[in-house]
């Protein structure tokens, strides 16, 4: 928890242009960089080159309040790069079939898409749920994100018993989805 908690403070530290958290972030994945640079047809000036697009590309992502990111931090550069330099390793025609470190790559391109529509989901989600109203608001807030059972909600909300709790959740639940799908289907 702790390392996730570091890796979110210095990605709002960078879209903040906190010189700490830059500096940070450089020090702890430009080796890894450098490396795999110069281990596949590379100089240290293009492994700066490069670690300077990813940085500049991370750091238009953090700014968005959209973007979630779900790798490490260290994970999401060294694949930038990886791109990058495969990219420039084939208009500078020094493109060989054998890149090490291949394994260890994310596809960045098809986890933003995926994320980034995942985002768009829980958007359209959250102005389902803030338009449902209360008590249904409440109630499934309740149940779903508070994980209160139906014992402990009917008597928050005064059933009469958990299996009226139960009842009024379900009824909640279907008219959420009612108008999650409403707006959802606009947005297609």
């Amino acid at each position: 928890m702790k390392a996730e908690f570091n890796e979110q403070a210095l990605l709002k530290g960078l879209a903040l242009n906190d010189s700490k958290a830059i500096e940070t972030i450089y020090k702890d994945n430009f080796t890894m960089v450098q490396s795999f640079i110069i281990n596949n047809n590379g100089s240290y000036d293009e492994a700066r080159d490069i670690f300077q697009e990813a940085m500049i590309a991370l750091y238009e992502k953090a700014q968005s309040e959209s973007f979630v990111l779900t790798c490490k931090i260290n994970t999401y550069i060294y694949s930038i790069c990886r791109r990058l330099w495969l990219k420039r390793l084939q208009q500078l025609g020094r493109y060989t079939n054998q890149v090490d470190g291949l394994d260890e790559t994310v596809s960045v391109e098809e986890d933003l898409e995926i994320h980034e529509k995942r985002n768009a989901d829980f958007a359209i989600m959250e102005r389902a749920l803030n338009s449902l109203g209360e008590p249904c608001r409440s109630l499934i807030e309740g149940f779903y994100i508070k994980k209160l059972d139906m014992q402990s909600l009917s008597k928050e909300f005064g059933y009469t018993n958990a299996d009226n709790a139960k009842t009024q959740k379900y009824k909640c639940l279907m008219r959420l989805k009612k108008l999650f799908f409403a707006q959802y289907n606009i947005g297609e």
